[in-house]
């Protein structure tokens, strides 16, 4: 019978893509994260990988043995937390997903809160852009996450604010200015972020009548931070955690513009998930939690 240590073992082996990373994140060694997926396999009667170049990839049969496997670990936690529940406790595991540009300045002061507060709970953390945080949320890789408000569908509390900033080499001419407006960066090559940053900016871009003349698109902040300091674009970034790099400089951004972060969990969250949300509505204000938009 399929044990829940090799459910466990697939899934990582599915999340990190691969036998070596996966036993470096469970703390096994490779040839055994092997044989367990081998045994898996072997009681399933069909293969649940392919190997590429890119890595292991899920075969048919291992999406469908993946959602299966994510479920039934889901409600064997969920049965661990809630028994410990009655006895005042709060066990289990965190599974929280998050933004780079969020995880530093606004979750992990909140995670050394609930950490204390619940120290029976283990946190597991997985970053993302936006996009790939609500998918996590919605297949079940997570059940708390980082997402911007406003949001439709799912129970969230405010996290907190992030301020967008206007980021353009040091030699350039805007760099001489206190203050940057959208048109004038729509002036010179522009460097597009991913990970949510250009749904905040580009409707305010819109309503201004400004289209931004975009050379290069860079999923990391730290590859469009190069390629600004290259003198190659400018860009727009969230203020918060952006490294001081030499040749690039920062200017406050007109109009003002902000991403709005809060703390979603999904439908089936667990009770470590719930508390967790509980404690954020609690700091950021104590309003309670926003109920979830129709």
């Amino acid at each position: 019978m399929t044990t829940l240590s090799q459910l466990k073992t697939f899934i990582t082996v599915a999340e990190q893509g691969g036998f070596t990373a996966a036993s470096r994140r469970l703390g096994l060694t490779q040839p055994a994260v092997s044989r367990t997926i081998a045994t898996l396999e072997k009681e399933l009667g069909l293969p649940l990988f392919v190997r590429r170049r890119e890595g292991l990839v899920l075969t048919e049969a291992g999406s469908v043995a993946l959602a299966h496997a994510r479920e039934a670990v889901h409600h064997l936690t969920l049965m661990h937390t809630e028994v410990a529940g009655l006895a005042g406790d709060i066990t289990g595991t965190l599974y929280l997903a998050s933004i780079p540009t969020a995880t530093a300045t606004l979750v992990a002061p909140q995670l050394q809160t609930f950490a204390q507060r619940h120290p029976a709970v283990s946190i597991r953390l997985l970053e993302g852009s936006e996009e790939e945080v609500r998918d996590w949320l919605d297949q079940g890789a997570a059940e708390a996450g980082v997402v911007r408000l406003p949001i439709k569908g799912l129970e969230v509390a405010a996290l907190g604010d992030q301020e967008m900033v206007a980021v353009v080499p040091a030699s350039s001419r805007l760099a001489s200015k206190d203050t940057i407006t959208y048109p004038e960066l729509a002036e010179e090559p522009f460097v597009r972020g991913h990970g949510g940053c250009a749904d905040v900016f580009m409707p305010i871009a819109r309503q201004a009548g400004v289209a931004f003349d975009v050379a290069f698109d860079a999923r990391e902040i730290a590859a469009a931070l190069e390629i600004v300091r290259a003198g190659l674009g400018v860009s727009i970034l969230p203020r918060a955690g952006l490294p001081d790099v030499p040749g690039v400089a920062v200017r406050a951004l007109i109009p003002k513009t902000v991403r709005h972060l809060g703390i979603a969990i999904s439908a089936s969250a667990s009770a470590a998930a719930r508390a967790f949300l509980e404690q954020i509505a609690v700091q950021s204000g104590g309003v309670g939690l926003i109920e979830p938009m129709k």
